[in-house]
């Protein structure tokens, strides 16, 4: 693919932990330069991100000869971990004293013990060095301490390290035996041992020339340098303390293969062979999963494209650790080279976007089009890939934002549709048959949905559903889900994004627009029960809306019975359950979520993929009786009518597209393909995390994935100082991911979700993983 930002070559990983051992590799090759290490003096040591192991050198061994295969693996007590793939050879001698640094100071990730010369000869005069100047104090410590003598490589040797390194100091004198220096990465290990040694030659120099006129700092300046120091040890020790150990994955392991399921159906001659497929192949759809109640049977003959529903008490947990943390986002220098790349690659992109401002309010017309650092410009999309207007070429995860189930620019449904508008135009403004095909089909697939009313988007079919709840049943009251989407209506632009925001994002919003919205907390099934019987005395509940995956399209995972517990309350108030389906529908499998969870809604509103990607996307349908509160005239027959419309709602382009999109999905069994896609990019996301030691978060619900790095979208108002504090930076760091995905070639949605379709195949999905690989590789402290 061309166009993507270049990265460092890196050898096959046929070792384990080959990132950590290559770094041993080029510190040695850093210190042979500079005169450090002589032959096999000394030892190093780097910390394996993620796991209680570190890599270190081996013992009487050539460090100019050393390739990543010779590097030995020891646990943290002193174990030496054979590799099957590595050489044979055993670790340094002082193995053990590295094992006590590590245990016992979380902020040290890489070690250097070296015999440097000038360092040496304090080392023979047991002389500590005081603090002679500020730099020394904000990365060394205090004062560089003797450790007393003990003969190398024994126990008691680690036992007088152990009562030093509590100081918290980077740097110590061996008594007769060299240095010892600490970083919080390799680099700051290496600038650490050389500012020792360059220390040290300024001290002696000054011992040499006036021993008693030899000044130190003055206190304050040296507590604030130090301050400095300890606020830096107590950052990165948060990363090891807080974190949670990566979900870990043979690397023999193979990924699901979307290959295989096509290839499964297609050899079933239709959508009937993803029946099959699904019920047959490596990880199928759970059994339980889906209804034909909810459904539909040709729906639940077909599956559904979640093969294994998320464990969400581990997922919670990952993702409580990641906000627990500190951002871990790319390193400086890489961030340098991804804006260059977007500065150098993109100036089309640039130029066009920057006209755009003086006649679009922000620059583009939609949210998920403003990117960092600048947004792109695309030219052309088929399949799995985008174009933008200077060549670039992306694998495109963002599928404008999930209606594309297919994949970009699907031709079968693009030919039939551009017949249908060469004979009767886009728009009619009276009766044509596809509004009848596209209800019929919806209903042949969910077939809980007994009428549908299309609108324009999956805001106006918000609006419209929270319209006919409050109509249908006389009551005004509306609960929704924190942190949920449905839209920018005014009723439920409230608790948006962030949950126990109330009118956060309400600007230009009158109070009584909201008056009557309430929210709950996600999963908390207690505050939901508590608001609807608070509602009772306000006249009751009208609906509670819901996306059935968890906000945000599953952001904040439900629990699996969540929804059934949600209608069994909606059922004991006397409320409706909307589900929104604008994202789900169609993409969760045929039925929905509705028919995968097996829970019937009263209405259900659709988007995206109710259009195939094409205008004019969004609608809502549901029970028939509740759907008659829409009929006009004398049709109505609850004796409530609502107004809703518009000029191009329900156009024949839009229905066609709909239709059309929805029959060839049923006859690929596109979702399925893509919910197989979507396993093996996770899966494949998790074994990169797993390699690199990383805090992030991966899971997926078919064909939706989440890839959290900075956890920014789970901070919410129970912990209002937290989202104060860190919100812009969580934020910033979420941006500047997505832009080194894109500069290797991966648009994904705001860098922390995709969504795969069915033109991702094997080789698509081993591509971007490829990329994501190339970019874990430039985050801070790997």
């Amino acid at each position: 693919m061309e166009g993507t930002c270049s990265s460092i070559s890196r050898p096959e990983a046929a070792v384990e932990h080959l990132t950590s051992r290559q770094h041993i590799v080029d510190m040695c090759q850093a210190l042979l330069a500079r005169g450090y290490l002589k032959a096999t003096e000394g030892n190093i040591s780097v910390r394996i991100p993620g796991r209680r192991l570190y890599a270190v050198t081996p013992s009487n061994y050539d460090y100019a000869r050393m390739r990543p295969q010779d590097v030995c693996i020891v646990d943290f007590d002193g174990v030496h971990i054979p590799d099957r793939g590595a050489a044979a050879l055993a670790p340094s001698i002082e193995c053990g004293m590295h094992a006590t640094i590590y245990r016992a100071r979380s902020d040290v990730h890489a070690i250097v013990h070296t015999h440097q010369p000038y360092a040496s000869a304090l080392a023979f005069l047991r002389r500590s060095i005081p603090a002679l100047s500020d730099e020394q104090v904000r990365f060394l410590g205090r004062e560089v301490a003797v450790v007393d003598y003990a003969p190398s490589g024994t126990g008691r040797l680690a036992k007088n390290v152990r009562k030093k390194i509590a100081s918290g100091a980077n740097a110590f004198i061996l008594a007769n035996h060299g240095i010892v220096a600490l970083g919080t990465d390799p680099d700051r290990a290496v600038f650490s041992m050389a500012l020792l040694e360059k220390v040290s030659i300024a001290y002696l120099l000054a011992l040499t020339t006036e021993e008693g006129k030899v000044y130190t700092i003055p206190t304050a300046i040296r507590e604030i340098a130090l301050a400095k120091l300890r606020a830096e040890q107590r950052r990165i020790a948060a990363q090891v303390d807080q974190s949670l150990p990566p979900i870990q994955i043979d690397r023999e392991e193979p990924l699901p293969s979307v290959d295989e399921v096509a290839q499964r159906i297609a050899d079933g001659e239709g959508a009937g062979a993803g029946a099959r497929c699904t019920a047959e192949s490596v990880q199928a759809p759970e059994a339980s999963a889906g209804t034909t109640e909810a459904s539909g049977p040709e729906a639940a003959r077909l599956g559904y494209a979640i093969s294994s529903y998320p464990d969400v008490d581990d997922t919670l947990r990952r993702l409580n650790a990641l906000v627990a943390q500190p951002v871990r986002g790319l390193r400086h220098d890489a961030l340098n080279d991804v804006l260059g790349w977007f500065d150098t690659k993109c100036g089309a992109s640039k130029e066009l976007t920057d006209r755009a401002k003086a006649r679009i309010p922000g620059g583009v017309q939609h949210n998920l089009a403003f990117n960092y650092p600048f947004p792109l410009a695309m030219e052309k999309a088929e399949g799995a890939h985008l174009v933008d207007r200077d060549g670039n070429v992306y694998i495109d995860f963002l599928q404008a934002g999930g209606p594309t189930i297919l994949g970009s620019n699907y031709a079968p449904v693009a030919e039939q549709v551009a017949e249908v508008v060469r004979r009767s135009g886009p728009v009619t403004g009276l009766f044509h048959e596809y509004e009848l095909k596209l209800a019929e089909a919806i209903n042949r697939y969910m077939a809980h949905i007994e009428m549908y009313r299309s609108l324009a988007s999956g805001t106006e079919g918000v609006m419209a559903a929270v319209r006919a709840a409050r109509a249908y049943t006389g009551k005004k009251m509306v609960i929704k889900v924190g942190g949920a989407f449905h839209g920018w209506s005014d009723t439920l632009v409230y608790g948006l994004r962030v949950p126990g925001s109330f009118r956060m994002n309400a600007k230009g919003i009158p109070f009584g627009a909201t008056a009557r919205t309430r929210e709950t907390f996600p999963h908390d099934l207690g505050v939901l029960r508590r608001k609807l019987v608070e509602n009772r005395l306000r006249g009751g509940t009208a609906a509670v809306v819901v996306e059935p995956l968890g906000p945000e399209s599953g952001t904040r995972p439900v629990p699996k019975d969540w929804n059934a517990n949600v209608r069994g309350l909606c059922d004991e108030f006397g409320a409706l359950l909307v589900f929104d389906e604008v994202v789900t529908g169609f993409r969760v499998g045929m039925g929905g979520a509705a028919g995968y969870f097996g829970v019937t809604p009263d209405l259900t509103v659709l988007g995206k993929a109710v259009s195939g990607g094409y205008p004019m996307a969004g609608g809502v349908g549901g029970r028939e009786d509740v759907m008659a509160v829409f009929g006009s005239g004398l049709d109505g027959k609850s004796g409530a009518h609502i107004q809703v419309g518009g000029t191009l709602s329900a156009n024949p382009l839009s229905c066609a597209a709909g239709y059309f999109a929805i029959e060839e999905m049923a006859r690929t069994n596109a979702p399925v393909v893509a919910g197989r896609a979507g396993d093996r990019l996770t899966r494949g996301l998790q074994r990169l995390i797993d390699r690199y030691g990383l805090p992030y978060v991966a899971y997926n619900t078919g064909s939706i994935v989440h890839l959290e790095c900075s956890g920014v979208m789970l901070l919410d108002m129970k912990h209002p100082l937290k989202l104060l504090r860190e919100n812009k930076a969580r934020k910033t760091a979420m941006e500047q991911m997505g832009a080194a995905y894109a500069a290797h070639g991966i648009i994904t949605l705001a860098g922390s979700r995709m969504y795969t379709s069915m033109a991702d195949t094997d080789a698509v999905i081993d591509d971007a993983l490829a990329r994501f690989d190339e970019v874990f590789a430039l985050v801070e402290g790997v």
